[in-house]
C-alpha cells in the first residue's frame, strides 16, 4: 500500500540538518584517533593519527571503541616508561610555512596592525581559523 505524504494535510518536509560534532575523532591525553565502522565485522575500529608508532583499538560499541583507545594510548605511554623512552608526540610546536614575499608582506602589515609578532598574529589567526573549521 503506497501513500503519498504530499497530499496529505499534516505532512511536513523537514531540512535535514548535519550535527556540530565529528563522531568518527576521539581526543585523550592530546592523542588523536580516528575510528572507522567495519560493517562486515560488525566493529569499530580506529587509530591514533600523527605519530610514528601504531596504536590501533577496536570496539562492538562507540563506547567499547572510546575505552579501547584509552586503554591503548594508557598501555602506550606506560611502554615507552618501561623502555624509558619518550612516547612519540602529535605536534612539536613548530609549523613551517612558506609563502610569497606579498603575501610575507601583507602577514607583517596584518600584524604590526595588531601589535604583534608576525608568529603572535598567525597563531592567533590560524587557531581561530581552525577551530571555525572543526566545529563547522
Amino acid at each position: 500500500m503506497q501513500h503519498n505524504f504530499t497530499d496529505s494535510p499534516k505532512s511536513v518536509i523537514l531540512p535535514f540538518r548535519r550535527l556540530r560534532t565529528d563522531p568518527t575523532m576521539l581526543t585523550y591525553k592530546n592523542y588523536t584517533a580516528q575510528i572507522e565502522v567495519d560493517t562486515e565485522n560488525g566493529i569499530l575500529f580506529g587509530r591514533v593519527l600523527d605519530i610514528k608508532d601504531v596504536i590501533t583499538f577496536q570496539g562492538k560499541t562507540v563506547e567499547e571503541a572510546r575505552q579501547a583507545f584509552y586503554d591503548s594510548l594508557d598501555d602506550y605511554l606506560e611502554f615507552c616508561e618501561e623502555l624509558g623512552e619518550k612516547p612519540d608526540k602529535p605536534f612539536s610546536g613548530k609549523l613551517p610555512f612558506r609563502t610569497t614575499s606579498e603575501q610575507h608582506h601583507q602577514i607583517f602589515l596584518a600584524a604590526t596592525k595588531a601589535g604583534k609578532s608576525i608568529n603572535a598574529w598567525m597563531e592567533e589567526v590560524l587557531a581561530d581559523a581552525a577551530t571555525r573549521a572543526i566545529h563547522t
